[in-house]
C-alpha cells in the first residue's frame, strides 16, 4: 500500500526546482516554493527503496544564469555512487522516511567521562588487515572483529576518522560530498550503528571526525547556490581544502545563518541517528567563527543529552582561548606536545623548560586535565618509529626511545591518544595512499613488548587516578645529565611519581631528591619496591628511559 512521503529542498533564491526518481521513471515532478525558502511535492510510494535527485535553477556563478543543473538532495542519508550517478537514495518503512532498521541494544551501558578516556585514533579503511592478509578487510565489520585487542590494549574511545560520503573509494575522508550519508564503501548505515553499538557495549566512546571548515568542490550545497552557504573564494588560499563554509552570513528575510543550519543540522543528525559520544571538529582555525562554535558545542551537548560528549578543536598552531573561560570547545589538539617530545626523544635538543610546558599545558594557559588531548603522533603526521628511523635511529634503541614517549604521554596532564598502531611500533610513513597496518609484526619480540608497554601504562593511568588531575609538580630538573622528574596527585592518595633520562648515559646510583613523601614505592616498569626516605631514593636509569614510581 502506497503512503504520500514529501520530499523537499531548501533553496530559497532559486527559481525552479523539480523532483526527479526511479519512482518516476526519472521524468520530472513539479515542486512548488513556500514562503519559507522550502520547494516541496509529495509521491505516493509503497515500501522499499528508490533513488531520486533534485532537478534546480542554480544560482552558483561557474554555471550559466538560472542553469538547470541535477543535485543530490542535501540531506540525503544514503548515497549510490555506481557509475557516478551519486543519486540519493531513500528507504520507505510502514509509510515512513527511515536510515534503516538497525535496533540499538547497548544505549543503557556506562561511557567514561572525559577525563577518563584513553582516546585511539583510527582509519577504517586501514585498520584491519595487512598485506599478507588473505582476507578482504577495511570496513566497520572488520573493525568489530578487532574490538576484543582493542579492549585488552585497554583504550576506551576510538576517534574514527571521517566516514562522510565522500567521491570514490578511498580516501581519508576529509573531502566530504554528503554530509548525512557514511561512506559506503565501508559498509552500510546498519554496519556502522553495529559498530558503534558494539563498542558502548564495551564501554568505549566513539568520537566523530567532524569537517565543518570546507566541503568537497562538488558537494550539492555548491551546485546550488554556491554563495548562499560559501565564502565566495577561500580567505586563506594556502590552507583551503574546498569551498569553505560561511558562518557570518545572515539572510535576514529567513532569519537564518544558512551554513549554521546546515551544520546544526548534521550534527543533531549524527547523535541523534549514530548516538556518537563526541565530535573532534577539523581544522578549527580555518572556520574562525568563535559565535558558530559556541552555537554548535551548545547544539551538540542539547541532543546528547545527559549521556557525556566531548568536543574537541583541531586549531593548529593551539591556541588556549578555544578551550578556555569563554572558549566554545571542551578539549583542543596539543599539537607543540608531540613537536616537543619528538625533538627530545630523536636527540635533537634538550630544553627543559619546554618540555615542562608541553607536560603541564597549565604553563602554556591551558586550564584543565580535558583541555589537552596529547599524542605522539596521528594521521597528520609521521609515525614515531619513522621519525627515529629518519636520524637513523632502529632497532632496540628505537623501541627504548619509543617506551620513554609513551611513558610521557600517559603521565602527562591531558588526555592521551593513540594513533592506529603506534602502540606495536608500526613503521609506515604517513601517505595519502592506502598504507594498511602490519598486523604481522606483533610477532616480533620488540613489537610485542612495546604493546605489552602501552597496555601496561593504560592500566596504570586508568587505576591511579592521580594521572586524570591537572596537579603536578617538577620536583626535580638536572640539564646537564638530561634529566627531569615530576609529581603526579589527587585528594584521594593517588601519587605518581616520574623520573625521565633524555640522554644516552646509564645513570646508575642516581639521587632523586624531593620525593612528595616517604614510604614504599612500586616501580611501575621494571615490577620492584624502593623505600623513600626524607632525602628521596636511590635508582638506576638507563638511556632515554623513563621510570614510573606508584605509592603503595
Amino acid at each position: 500500500m502506497s503512503k504520500p512521503i514529501e520530499f523537499n529542498l531548501f533553496a530559497p533564491y532559486n527559481k525552479g526546482a523539480v523532483l526527479i526518481g526511479s519512482f518516476s521513471d526519472w521524468q520530472e515532478i513539479p515542486m512548488q516554493k513556500g514562503d519559507d525558502g522550502y520547494f516541496r511535492t509529495t509521491v505516493d510510494l509503497e515500501d522499499g527503496a528508490y533513488q531520486y535527485k533534485f532537478r534546480v535553477q542554480t544560482n552558483s556563478w561557474f554555471f550559466e544564469a538560472e542553469q538547470w543543473v541535477d543535485v543530490t538532495d542535501p540531506y540525503a542519508t544514503d548515497i549510490d555512487e555506481i557509475g557516478g550517478k551519486d543519486n540519493g537514495v531513500v528507504r520507505i518503512k510502514d509509510g515512513e522516511r527511515i536510515v534503516d532498521t538497525y535496533v540499538w541494544h547497548h544505549d543503557d551501558k556506562h561511557l567514561p567521562a572525559d577525563h577518563e578516556l584513553v582516546i585511539y585514533e583510527l582509519h577504517v579503511a586501514d585498520f584491519s588487515g595487512g598485506e599478507d592478509d588473505p582476507y578482504a578487510r577495511g570496513k566497520y565489520k572488520h573493525v568489530i572483529e578487532k574490538l576484543d585487542y582493542l579492549c585488552e590494549l585497554g583504550i576506551n574511545a576510538i576517534e574514527l576518522m571521517p566516514v562522510k560520503e565522500y567521491p570514490g573509494d578511498y580516501s581519508w575522508g576529509y573531502n566530504p560530498r554528503h554530509f548525512f550519508a557514511t561512506e559506503s564503501s565501508y559498509g552500510s548505515t546498519a554496519e556502522l550503528k553495529n559498530l558503534i553499538d558494539e563498542c558502548h557495549a564495551r564501554g568505549i566512546r566513539i568520537i566523530m571526525d567532524g569537517i565543518y571548515n570546507h566541503s568537497e568542490a562538488s558537494a550539492p550545497l555548491t551546485q546550488i547556490d554556491h554563495d548562499y552557504w560559501y565564502h565566495h573564494a577561500p580567505r586563506d588560499p594556502d590552507n583551503s581544502w574546498g569551498p569553505e563554509f560561511n558562518y557570518e552570513h545572515y539572510d535576514e528575510n529567513l532569519e537564518t545563518y544558512p551554513a549554521r543550519k546546515f551544520i546544526g543540522d548534521t550534527i543533531r543528525f549524527w547523535i541523534e541517528e549514530y548516538h556518537v559520544d563526541g565530535i573532534r571538529y577539523d581544522a578549527a582555525r580555518q572556520i574562525a567563527n568563535y559565535d558558530f562554535m559556541h552555537w554548535i558545542v551548545q547544539e551538540a551537548k542539547n541532543t546528547a543529552g545527559a549521556k557525556p560528549f566531548y568536543n574537541i578543536a583541531e586549531h593548529i598552531p593551539e591556541t588556549t582561548s578555544i578551550t578556555n573561560v569563554d572558549g566554545p570547545m571542551d578539549g583542543c589538539w596539543h599539537d607543540s606536545f608531540r613537536h616537543t617530545v619528538t625533538v627530545h626523544i630523536c636527540g635533537d635538543t634538550f630544553d627543559l623548560e619546554s618540555l615542562k610546558d608541553v607536560i603541564d599545558a597549565k604553563r602554556q594557559g591551558f586550564l584543565g586535565a580535558t583541555n589537552v588531548v596529547n599524542y605522539l603522533t596521528n594521521h597528520d603526521h609521521d609515525r614515531l618509529m619513522v621519525e627515529l628511523g629518519k636520524r637513523e635511529i632502529f632497532d632496540e634503541e628505537a623501541f627504548r626511545r619509543a617506551k620513554l614517549g609513551a611513558a610521557i604521554l600517559f603521565t602527562a596532564v591531558g588526555v592521551p591518544l593513540v594513533w592506529m598502531a603506534e602502540e606495536f611500533g608500526e613503521y609506515k610513513p604517513k601517505q595519502q595512499e592506502s598504507a594498511k597496518i602490519d598486523w604481522t609484526i606483533l610477532a616480533n619480540d620488540l613489537n610485542s613488548s612495546l604493546l605489552a608497554y602501552y597496555k601496561g601504562l593504560i592500566h596504570l593511568r586508568k587505576n591511579s587516578h592521580a594521572l586524570y588531575t591537572e596537579n603536578i609538580d617538577f620536583i626535580h630538573e638536572n640539564a646537564e645529565a638530561k634529566v627531569l622528574a615530576y609529581s603526579r596527585w589527587n585528594d584521594e592518595g593517588s601519587r605518581v611519581v616520574v623520573v625521565a633520562n633524555f640522554s644516552e648515559n646509564f645513570l646508575a646510583g642516581y639521587h632523586v631528591p624531593n620525593f612528595p613523601c616517604g614510604g614504599t614505592w612500586h616501580e611501575w616498569t621494571a615490577d620492584y619496591d624502593v623505600e623513600a626516605g626524607d632525602d628521596g631514593i636511590i635508582t638506576d636509569i638507563g638511556p632515554y628511559e623513563a621510570k614510573v614510581f606508584v605509592l603503595q
